[in-house]
């Protein structure tokens, strides 16, 4: 049985430290290098590499990391069963530059959560339960645990640990950002202009740049244009340069003496 959100609310993190593994180096992290003193948004999931992880808990957490630490939060970060090596390649082939992968090998956080479950009816061992909290200096806010349906040892229910839920209980008012893609094209100046602007205005985006794949034709079926760069943003053309400085205003202009002063001080 797992505890109630209530039971867990008001109560410290369990005093662990893990196992982690960053750029080729070992690390052992303790809870409260992770917790003390921070405002940190937490979720645990079943496992690495596992369908709902690896395609919308974890990837939705990265996409929303921005929006969090706009409202306050210091750090998002993920927590698995899983041994460092495992979490660390997951990490890089998510691109999840926003979350500090924290990996639970022997499960003592877990199990001092009391999230532990057992999944070997699925071949997976000892598993955490899937869930997310809001942890201000390393105390309990705020929990939100998925239904568990003691029946089904086989359910993995996501329902109210998704990053959305969270994002909505920290900042009500809050609207999720929508996604940024380009179509670009190596040495186009206007493609440099629209990608200027965005950097400028703060703005996440994917670039897919031009190749053997990504061809003009490509870029016609997709847009309805032929000139590059063509900007969507969460599935609605925005257009060409011209258009992403009319749409999320014109990056800002740099003063040529600020512009001195910045080289001169990065130069001390």
């Amino acid at each position: 049985m797992l505890p109630t959100a209530a039971s867990l609310q008001g109560k410290p993190v369990p005093q662990v430290t893990f196992k982690t593994r960053s750029g080729g180096q070992s690390r052992d992290i303790t809870s409260d290098e992770l917790f003390k003193g921070k405002t940190v948004v937490v979720f645990a999931l079943p496992g690495a590499y596992t369908p709902t992880c690896s395609s919308a808990h974890l990837p939705r957490y990265n996409e929303l990391a921005p929006a969090l630490r706009g409202h306050g939060i210091d750090d998002i970060i993920c927590i698995s069963v899983n041994d460092a090596f495992v979490m660390d390649e997951w990490r890089r082939g998510q691109e999840a530059e926003h979350v500090t992968m924290i990996p639970d090998g022997n499960g003592e956080f877990t199990a001092g959560m009391g999230m532990l479950v057992d999944k070997r009816a699925l071949g997976l061992g000892q598993r955490s339960w899937r869930y997310s909290m809001l942890v201000r200096d390393g105390v309990v806010d705020t929990m939100f645990i998925e239904a568990q349906d003691e029946n089904d040892q086989e359910a993995d229910p996501f329902e109210v640990s998704d990053a959305d839920t969270m994002l909505r209980h920290i900042a009500p008012d809050a609207s999720a950002p929508e996604p940024v893609v380009m179509f670009s094209k190596p040495g186009c100046p206007f493609c440099a202009r629209a990608k200027a602007v965005l950097k400028a205005r703060g703005i996440d985006f994917t670039d897919i740049s031009q190749d053997s794949k990504i061809t003009t034709s490509v870029l016609r079926a997709v847009s309805g244009g032929t000139t590059w760069p063509q900007v969507f943003e969460g599935g609605r053309l925005i257009g060409g340069a011209d258009e992403v400085v009319a749409h999320f205003g014109p990056a800002p202009v740099v003063q040529p003496e600020a512009e001195a002063a910045a080289s001169a001080g990065g130069g001390a």
